[in-house]
Protein backbone atom coordinates (compact mmCIF):
# COMPACT_ATOMS: atom_id res chain seq x y z
CA UNK A 1 0.00 0.00 0.00
CA UNK A 2 3.34 2.69 0.94
CA UNK A 3 4.53 1.86 -2.95
CA UNK A 4 1.15 2.26 -4.47
CA UNK A 5 0.94 5.64 -2.59
CA UNK A 6 4.44 6.72 -3.37
CA UNK A 7 3.87 5.91 -6.88
CA UNK A 8 0.53 8.32 -6.85
CA UNK A 9 2.45 10.92 -5.19
CA UNK A 10 5.38 10.76 -7.71
CA UNK A 11 2.35 11.13 -10.76
CA UNK A 12 0.67 13.78 -9.15
CA UNK A 13 3.95 15.99 -8.76
CA UNK A 14 4.94 14.92 -12.21
CA UNK A 15 1.70 16.46 -13.76
CA UNK A 16 1.78 19.55 -11.79
CA UNK A 17 5.17 20.35 -13.17
CA UNK A 18 3.56 19.46 -16.55
CA UNK A 19 0.78 21.80 -15.95
CA UNK A 20 2.57 24.44 -14.89
CA UNK A 21 5.69 24.78 -16.64
CA UNK A 22 5.81 22.00 -19.09
CA UNK A 23 5.09 21.51 -22.78
CA UNK A 24 1.61 23.25 -23.22
CA UNK A 25 1.55 24.70 -19.24
CA UNK A 26 -0.45 27.84 -17.98
CA UNK A 27 2.24 30.20 -19.04
CA UNK A 28 2.42 29.13 -22.24
CA UNK A 29 -1.15 29.25 -22.75
CA UNK A 30 -1.25 32.63 -21.21
CA UNK A 31 1.96 33.75 -23.38
CA UNK A 32 -0.15 32.43 -26.68
CA UNK A 33 -3.20 34.14 -25.59
CA UNK A 34 -1.35 37.47 -25.71
CA UNK A 35 0.13 36.39 -29.21
CA UNK A 36 -3.26 35.82 -30.19
CA UNK A 37 -4.52 39.08 -29.27
CA UNK A 38 -1.97 41.19 -30.89
CA UNK A 39 -2.46 39.39 -34.24
CA UNK A 40 -6.18 40.61 -33.87
CA UNK A 41 -5.41 44.01 -33.23
CA UNK A 42 -2.56 43.90 -36.00
CA UNK A 43 -4.71 42.30 -38.51
CA UNK A 44 -7.79 44.35 -37.57
CA UNK A 45 -5.61 47.79 -38.56
CA UNK A 46 -4.41 46.10 -41.34
CA UNK A 47 -8.16 45.57 -42.82
CA UNK A 48 -9.17 49.08 -41.98
CA UNK A 49 -5.73 50.07 -44.04
CA UNK A 50 -7.12 47.96 -47.24
CA UNK A 51 -10.75 49.38 -46.64
CA UNK A 52 -9.26 52.54 -47.54
CA UNK A 53 -7.51 51.65 -50.58
CA UNK A 54 -9.99 50.14 -51.88
CA UNK A 55 -12.08 53.29 -51.26
CA UNK A 56 -9.48 54.83 -53.15
CA UNK A 57 -9.20 52.80 -55.56
CA UNK A 58 -12.86 52.70 -56.41
CA UNK A 59 -12.56 56.69 -56.33
CA UNK A 60 -10.20 56.43 -59.24
CA UNK A 61 -11.43 53.88 -61.15
CA UNK A 62 -14.91 55.67 -61.11
CA UNK A 63 -14.67 59.26 -60.23
CA UNK A 64 -12.86 62.12 -61.69
CA UNK A 65 -12.60 64.44 -58.51
CA UNK A 66 -10.08 61.50 -57.00
CA UNK A 67 -8.17 61.71 -60.00
CA UNK A 68 -8.27 65.75 -60.42
CA UNK A 69 -7.02 66.17 -57.08
CA UNK A 70 -3.99 64.21 -57.21
CA UNK A 71 -3.35 65.74 -60.40
CA UNK A 72 -3.46 68.97 -58.46
CA UNK A 73 -1.59 68.10 -55.05
CA UNK A 74 1.09 65.67 -56.35
CA UNK A 75 1.88 67.12 -60.07
CA UNK A 76 1.31 71.16 -59.47
CA UNK A 77 -1.53 71.13 -62.63
CA UNK A 78 -4.45 73.03 -63.36
CA UNK A 79 -7.37 73.90 -65.32
CA UNK A 80 -7.00 75.81 -68.80
CA UNK A 81 -8.70 78.47 -67.13
CA UNK A 82 -7.10 79.22 -64.10
CA UNK A 83 -4.89 81.34 -63.30
CA UNK A 84 -2.22 79.59 -60.89
CA UNK A 85 -0.37 82.11 -58.06
CA UNK A 86 2.73 81.11 -56.26
CA UNK A 87 3.61 82.77 -52.80
CA UNK A 88 7.14 83.47 -52.22
CA UNK A 89 8.29 84.25 -48.68
CA UNK A 90 10.91 86.86 -48.70
CA UNK A 91 14.02 86.53 -46.74
CA UNK A 92 14.88 88.72 -43.91
CA UNK A 93 18.46 90.56 -44.66
CA UNK A 94 20.27 89.43 -41.02
CA UNK A 95 19.15 85.69 -41.07
CA UNK A 96 21.90 83.29 -42.01
CA UNK A 97 22.02 81.96 -46.01
CA UNK A 98 22.37 77.83 -46.19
Amino acid sequence: MKFISIILIILFFLLQYRLWVGNGSMTDVHNLEQAKQAQIEENKQLMERNESFAAEVYDLKNGYEAIEERARSEMGMIKNDETFYQVIKQRNPEEKQE
